[in-house]
């Protein structure tokens, strides 16, 4: 039997996660002096009101190998192979630490890890196709793992971000591009491209406006996108207004079997900041044939 792992930031949504007995390994917030545990013992909104009192942001930090040994010895006391997704390697040491943990236990025959060069969502893209192949009966864990891999280059995972603050309190901006961007209303698309975060258009203006312009530039992209799945994700504290508009524009495409709106977590919530919306699908892979 393959059982699928993942650390916390696929940001799947929680009816999927227990539809399919997902084991979710847990990242770490640190938060000044007290370490937090990933949707566990922290919330996205209490990062924002800590973040907002002390100035700053939080750090995250991958799980420890003991951590990693801990979940894996469930899956060798039940007799699982694991199918493991992480979040980007260029972004967090998930997916080496948990090889290190199969490495370690003597269990490496029996883990397959896919580096999602990815996070939130766009990692949730690739879970989805993993249940997929699962269902159709697919049970050799390095070839389902190979099918997967496919899929990584077909990823398209983009956002627009509302304020610079929070990147720069991050230290991935100076105070004046932060500053400059303020006073300019510049509102940044940041996509996600080989697993490393890069800026794309710069929008101007209210974020409603910018979020709806964001969306028509994605369209040409949607409508020769693949059909199983897209997901619209934000970081709070948006009006729901935009949010169901953007959801209600890509179900009414009638292109996609699956829309999903979710809340991103931890991550990207320290790292964007709120008002944040992103689209996330998956480009036709067959349509290069």
């Amino acid at each position: 039997m393959i059982r699928i792992y993942a650390d916390s930031t696929n940001d799947l949504q929680k009816e999927i996660i227990e539809k399919y007995n997902i084991k979710i390994i847990p990242l770490y917030v640190n938060m000044g002096s007290k370490t937090y545990t990933d949707w566990v013992d922290i919330t996205p909104d209490e990062i924002y009101e800590w973040s907002d009192a002390n100035k700053t942001t939080p750090q995250t930090a991958a799980f420890s190998i003991g951590d990693a040994e801990e979940a894996l010895r469930g899956a060798m006391a039940a007799g699982e192979d694991v199918l493991f997704f992480g979040i980007s390697s260029h972004l967090s040491a998930s997916c080496n630490v948990f090889r290190l943990a199969a490495e370690s236990l003597g269990y490496s025959q029996h883990v397959a890890v896919i580096d999602s060069k990815n996070l939130c969502t766009g990692i949730g893209l690739l879970m989805l196709k993993a249940i997929k192949l699962l269902e159709s009966g697919m049970d050799d864990l390095f070839e389902v793992a190979r099918r997967v891999e496919e899929y990584v280059p077909y990823v398209r995972t983009s956002s627009v971000i509302e304020t610079l603050l929070y990147i720069h309190r991050g230290g991935r901006c100076s105070a004046a591009t932060a500053l400059i961007a303020g006073a300019l209303k510049i509102k940044p698309k940041i996509v996600v491209e080989n697993g490393r975060l890069g800026v794309g258009k710069k929008y101007r203006g209210k974020q409603s406006d910018v979020i709806r312009k964001y969306y028509d530039d994605l369209l040409p992209e949607l409508l020769k996108a693949d059909t199983d799945a897209v997901y619209v994700s934000h970081t709070g504290r948006l009006p729901q207004e935009i949010i169901d508009e953007i959801a209600g524009k890509v179900r009414a495409l009638n292109r996609f079997k699956n829309v999903y709106v979710t809340r991103a977590g931890s991550v990207v919530t320290i790292h964007c900041g709120p008002g944040t919306l992103g689209v996330f699908f998956m480009a036709d892979k067959d349509a290069d044939r």
